[in-house]
């Protein structure tokens, strides 16, 4: 191969031998993976008979029993959330999708809690797909403020405006169709609202499903390679309960959100325990260390059988490369790859103030690309900080961008450092460096486009994010200490005045009280005189 290769590589560029022969051992690490991949692929996208009887369910009659011992649970268990009224209630069927939709694209990596405030006013604003398309982006990115991975709410809008546009305002009926024709809706997505909103039998795997079919089943495989994703859809679409799939797809939701949660898991409140392989393993495992400890005599308890293994362990892409871990338990699955570490990031940014014409202030805001990280929403004017720049220069470049924006020059000696806040984003470890400064007239009118001069409180209101907000409270928190340390000379010096004045009074008073005579006194003293 490098024979084969060297004399192409030296037609267009020129680099040492060691360079290219690093290059194409590179280019065969990658073919190697390809290879491995359509492997992979290839032998997840195989029917469910040819999984192994112990990572699914070959018994009809306990995939019965599993289905009645959750779904009895669930109708007793679960949380009263309003996109499941809208989803039981509402009897438009257009509604009812568009209502799913929205909630569960809210809910992609978002937390239930958080999710129901937004979902209610959403709706309460925009109760139908027609009313979210007649909306503007800006409208859109203002109610999605402070929910994060903002790019999902420009799809919902997007995906709004081909419905009414293209569809005849009527939403996709078919997982097909939804994964097809609207932005953003992925295979999950589209099996939820499938089967929640349209009553479709199909299984929908999603974050804690993964995690409570790999227990249920021992999967201990990496969760994200195709074998496993495509092993768990196919238990998934096995189970789902023909006559009510909406509710099973939720209950194994709400299984995974409650009860078998990445730590600290309840086995002890699960529905669905007897049909856990990983449950038994640990009872097994216990039962059998405990027998260790107190000798070979005794005897094993009967209500703890052998447990059976997958007889093809040693080549199954579903077992577990790693041992067990008695300490796990049950959290032994599923076994994730390592996150790789967020990328680490300094913004330089600026809080550029003025005092508006009602006395009111007024602060300086840009808008970001439309594509891209926080995505069209306000900041304060910001650049990413160059590592190379000292402090002075990095002060110069800041104010070199606010002069941009103004349509100025803008000295840098104006600015003054504020302090440093940190933001976390899934994939981006952000530190914000503030700056602030305090303009004094209200000439700076010639902005740049995507720039606007905003009142605190429509700052507050606007499309901004939650870093935007804590820069915000700490310039506040910064402000309110130079306040306090500047008055405080000022009250030390009427406090002591204060002291001053009634230890005046005490001292005038005790000498008063000193030359004071009391009336029988003088009486007496006035009669010894008269003798």
């Amino acid at each position: 191969m490098w024979r084969e290769l060297k004399p192409h590589y030296n037609r267009v560029i020129k680099l040492p031998e060691a360079v290219l022969k690093r290059l194409i051992k590179k280019v065969k690490m990658t073919r190697n993976e390809n290879s491995k991949r359509k492997r992979l692929n290839t032998a997840a996208k195989q029917e469910n008979i040819s999984l192994p009887s112990y990572h699914s369910f070959p018994d009809a009659a306990e995939v019965v029993l599993l289905r009645s011992h959750l779904l009895n649970w669930y109708d007793k268990e679960q949380r009263t959330l309003p996109w499941r009224t809208l989803a039981r209630t509402e009897e438009d069927l257009n509604i009812r999708t568009y209502g799913v939709w929205v909630s569960e694209i809210m809910l992609q990596q978002t937390q239930v809690v958080t999710v129901i405030d937004y979902y209610n006013k959403w709706i309460k604003r925009w109760p139908t797909v027609q009313d979210l398309a007649a909306a503007t982006q800006e409208e859109v990115n203002q109610m999605w403020a402070g929910l994060g991975y903002y790019s999902r709410g420009k799809r919902l809008y997007e995906g709004a405006q081909k419905v009414v546009c293209k569809l005849n305002g009527q939403m996709p009926q078919t997982v097909e169709s939804l994964i097809k024709q609207l932005p953003g809706v992925g295979r999950y997505t589209a099996a939820a609202i499938g089967s929640i909103a349209l009553g479709q039998v199909t299984g929908a795997v999603d974050g804690n499903v993964i995690r409570v079919l790999c227990r249920l089943r021992a999967i201990g495989a990496d969760s994200t390679s195709p074998a496993v994703t495509e092993a768990l859809w196919n238990i998934v679409n096995l189970l789902v309960d023909p006559s009510r799939p909406g509710d099973f797809n939720q209950a194994m939701m709400e299984l995974g959100a409650r009860v078998c949660t990445p730590k600290a898991p309840l086995c002890n409140q699960c529905p669905i325990q007897s049909h856990c392989r990983s449950y038994q393993k640990v009872n097994y495992t216990q039962e059998q260390n405990t027998t260790k400890l107190v000798g070979k005599t005794r005897k094993r308890s009967p209500s703890v059988p052998d447990i059976e293994e997958c007889v093809d362990s040693g080549a199954c892409l579903l077992c577990p490369s790693e041992p067990w871990e008695n300490e796990l338990g049950v959290m032994n699955f599923p076994r994730k790859p390592a996150k790789k570490p967020p990328r680490v990031e300094r913004t330089l940014t600026c809080l550029v103030i003025r005092r508006g014409g009602d006395g009111q202030d007024e602060y300086l805001l840009t808008r970001r690309p439309n594509k891209g990280l926080l995505a069209g929403l306000w900041q304060f004017p910001s650049l990413l900080e160059v590592e190379s720049s000292d402090v002075e220069q990095k002060r110069a470049l800041l104010c070199s961008e606010i002069g941009r924006i103004l349509g100025t020059v803008f000295p840098e000696n104006h600015i003054q450092f504020v302090g440093e806040v940190v933001h976390i984003f899934s994939h981006i470890h952000q530190t914000y460096v503030v700056h602030s400064v305090r303009l004094n007239d209200l000439s700076y009118e010639d902005l740049r486009e995507n720039a606007q001069w905003l009142s605190r409180s429509a700052l507050l209101e606007a499309a901004v994010s939650t870093g935007v907000k804590k820069i915000l409270k700490v310039y506040d928190s910064v402000e309110s200490d130079k306040r306090q340390t500047t008055n405080e000379p000022k009250k030390k010096k009427m406090a002591d005045l204060k002291n001053n004045v009634k230890s005046k009074g005490k001292h005038c008073a005790a000498k008063s009280d000193s030359k004071q005579l009391s009336l029988t006194s003088f009486f007496k003293n006035t009669k010894k005189e008269n003798l």
